[in-house]
């Protein structure tokens, strides 16, 4: 099947086979949260030969994948700002609907915990294809014959190694600062659940610039994160 088509079916067996599961593991808790990982890889072979008869080489897979952390990680900015926002409103109440606001904090935290998981998994996804791309790769250096397209291949790959891992590692550093930041957020909704009053609320003011200036580190981190995956797209010589 081609055109639309392929790319509909396409998309349908990646969800089959577990690769979708990844943007939606955030569904699931507790017990289950490894999950989709063991899926991952005890399908993984079966997905890489089932997505070639589409057209879509390790190759295609990892640059998707980058693509999509990229919106998930604009995605959790955009979250992460607006959560500090709400909690920043909260703490200077005047009066009116406490329990709303409440509520409305509540929901926006909830969100911004939901992305910061997406992103863990992804990263995690995004490190399993590449080690398979590079091993595949390095193999079929290995059976070059022609010296000069030998080295040139080996440059690619080199370069796209040294891409990759300033990518994840960029990618670790911004869920290294996502992680205080989304357990401040938990901690205060826990304390404002436990005392829904205006002194609760104005006690909380003091913790309001630290949790500020930690979100605005993170906000760095996601740009420049996110600006090393165009460099590792690039690097993979795919069309954009």
């Amino acid at each position: 099947m081609q055109g639309d088509g392929s790319r509909y079916n396409s998309s349908k067996l990646e969800k089959i086979l577990g690769v979708d599961v990844v943007s939606r593991r955030w569904i699931l808790r507790g017990a289950a949260r490894t999950a989709p990982l063991i899926l991952l890889v005890g399908c993984t072979s079966s997905y890489y030969k089932a997505m070639k008869t589409f057209g879509k080489e390790k190759r295609d897979i990892l640059v998707s994948r980058v693509k999509d952390s990229k919106k998930e990680q604009q995605q959790a900015k955009e979250q992460i700002k607006t959560t500090m926002e709400s909690f920043q409103g909260l703490t200077g109440f005047q009066g009116g609907a406490l329990e709303k606001n409440y509520k409305k904090l509540n929901g926006e935290y909830e969100k911004a915990a939901d992305s910061a998981e997406k992103l863990h998994n992804r990263i995690d996804s995004i490190d399993q294809v590449s080690g398979d791309l590079f091993k595949e790769w390095q193999k079929e250096i290995d059976g070059m014959d022609n010296k000069k397209l030998k080295a040139q291949s080996a440059t690619m790959l080199r370069q796209s190694r040294l891409s990759e891992a300033s990518y994840i590692k960029a990618m670790r550093q911004t869920e290294t600062r996502m992680t205080p930041v989304i357990t401040a957020f938990r901690d205060q909704v826990t304390f404002l659940k436990h005392n829904l009053n205006a002194r609760a609320i104005g006690s909380l003011k003091s913790t309001s610039a630290k949790m500020s200036t930690d979100v605005d580190v993170l906000m760095i981190s996601l740009d420049s994160s996110m600006a090393q995956a165009d460099t590792l797209i690039a690097s993979l010589n795919t069309e954009e």
